[in-house]
């Protein structure tokens, strides 16, 4: 008897459609054959679900089984098909009838009682199940409020065999799992930090507050102890809440590399990420025989910190040039090509020379010219055009530090960037991107008009500085965020001036 099911398979964050059919027939010995492109996670299923089926009270088939994972051409290599290829074998032995089986999908790993255990990539699953026209989608309890946050299908909770068994007969009765997005946008949606935490360093938190309305790279020079790493952890706390598409697409990362907390359904943070600069350029931007996201996809839609910038590998920052330009990364294997989205700001941090205080007023630098080139060298200058604004962070004064008074606060430069950000909305309704530091040389010229003296300050410093011409347009980039600040329609020699500070210590540390 053949039995056919409906259950989907991981490539990347992507869930692929994958038919499951069971073919169960005398043979002259009991043999078990599973075809389908199957990797050894799914391989050795074939003893779990026996297993399982005996433990739940069902007859294990003694006859010759065929198992095919349709399209063959498709890798299977997680443990998610264990469940519908149990009731497959119920269903071709005579164990099981129903006409629910084309209208729900299912997924899920079996444990050898009969247990379902959660699986990963639900979210995507459950948006391939609507995608296909399924009417539900059967999951494991652990992963139910998770794929329930797909709208227009009906997502059910399974915790044992025997419940699956009782949803498609429908001598069990099993409510769909409802998802409320205003309940997890308060029960998660809260930060325990605050820019109130940093002393002094006002004018970091001014160029913070640029970097963040515009969606501009931000890196920081300065020596340790400075709070140049407390300003980044930061800075998440000023951006705008994730929307709901930014949070599935988020979410769809984390759950396909079983990264969701046991009491999360989603992500609903701008999430921060800070590797260590030991990081291979597989662990930053993806990779492996089976390709998997790296950190800078981790943080998409957020923030990827880069802390001690010359200490990564040179090869290994070199990676990230294309993903921070395109915003997503693409990996390739024989099997095919698969990409990652990869839509970051990148915030990066370092000292001025090997011992760190090239720059300090309070302590003398240990190191020679020739030290502090080959330190320097480490970063390309490919790479640094395409951070919009330096800043130097420096050595914080006792009179501040003595401050009672909390300084600038998140929820104040949150405000400021919340205003600017919904300028930019609007200003690019009609167009692929929506961020002052992602537009094109065309938006640029289009939405970046400057005063006559605005325009006379930018083409003076471009001749004394020697700027290049990708430094000229992130300058007209940044001044178009500060301008948005004000806010102000037409840019001035004000926002030009504050837009070329921040596009000095290229010229400072790098001449």
């Amino acid at each position: 008897m053949l039995a056919k099911l409906f259950t989907y398979s991981l490539l990347g964050i992507d869930a692929k459609p994958v038919e499951v059919e069971v073919d169960i027939s005398p043979g002259a010995m009991p043999k078990t054959i599973l075809v389908g492109l199957a990797e050894a996670a799914v391989k050795e299923s074939t003893h779990r679900i026996e297993r399982a089926l005996v433990n739940s009270g069902y007859n294990r088939p003694i006859d010759r089984i065929v198992i095919n994972l349709s399209p063959a051409d498709l890798p299977k290599d997680a443990a998610s098909f264990d469940l519908p290829i149990a009731l497959g074998l119920l269903i071709a032995s005579g164990q099981l009838a129903s006409d629910r089986f084309q209208d729900f999908a299912v997924v899920g790993e079996l444990a050898l009682d009969g247990t379902i255990r959660p699986v990963r990539g639900a979210l995507s699953m459950a948006l391939a199940a609507r995608e296909q026209g399924k009417q539900g989608l059967l999951v494991p309890v652990q992963n139910a409020e998770e794929a329930a946050v797909v709208e227009g299908l009906d997502v059910f909770a399974v915790g044992t065999l025997a419940e699956a068994v009782g949803f498609y007969t429908g001598n069990l009765p099993i409510e769909a799992v409802e998802f409320c997005w205003e309940d997890a946008l308060e029960e998660h949606a809260h930060y325990d930090i605050d820019y109130s935490d940093v002393k002094g360093q006002e004018y970091s938190k001014r160029a913070i507050t640029v970097a963040a309305a515009g969606m501009h790279h931000l890196l920081m020079i300065g020596s340790p102890g400075t709070g140049k790493t407390l300003l980044a952890s930061r800075l998440s706390t000023i951006l705008p809440r994730l929307s709901q598409e930014e949070s599935l697409e988020t979410t769809r990362i984390y759950s396909a590399m079983g990264r969701l907390q046991s009491n999360q359904s989603l992500v609903m943070l701008r999430q921060f990420r800070m590797p260590h600069h030991t990081i291979s350029e597989a662990g930053l931007v993806g990779g492996g025989s089976t390709p998997a996201p790296g950190e800078i996809s981790l943080a998409h839609n957020g923030l990827l910190f880069l802390d001690e910038l010359p200490e990564f590998n040179r090869r290994t920052l070199e990676v990230l040039r294309q993903p921070l330009e395109g915003g997503n990364v693409t990996i390739s294997r024989a099997m095919g090509s698969v990409t990652f989205p990869a839509n970051v700001m990148l915030i990066a941090a370092m000292n001025p020379c090997p011992c760190g205080y090239l720059s300090d007023p309070r302590r003398k630098c240990s190191c020679n010219p020739a030290q502090i080139e080959r330190y320097l060298s480490k970063i390309s200058g490919p790479l640094l055009d395409r951070i919009d604004i330096h800043i130097e962070v420096p050595p914080v004064p006792f009179r501040e530090l003595s401050n009672q008074s909390s300084g600038t606060n998140s929820a104040t430069m949150r405000e400021l960037v919340l205003e600017a950000r919904e300028i930019q909305a609007r200003r690019f309704k009609h167009e692929s991107n929506s961020h002052n530091g992602r537009m094109t040389p065309r938006q640029l010229r289009k939405y970046s008009q400057l005063a006559a003296d605005a325009e006379a300050l930018l083409k003076s410093a471009m001749e004394e500085m020697g700027l290049s011409a990708r430094a000229h347009d992130k300058i007209l980039r940044i001044s178009r965020t500060i301008a948005d600040l004000e806010p102000c329609d037409q840019i001035t020699a004000a926002h030009v001036s504050e837009a070329i500070n921040y596009r000095t210590l290229d010229r400072q540390f790098w001449s």
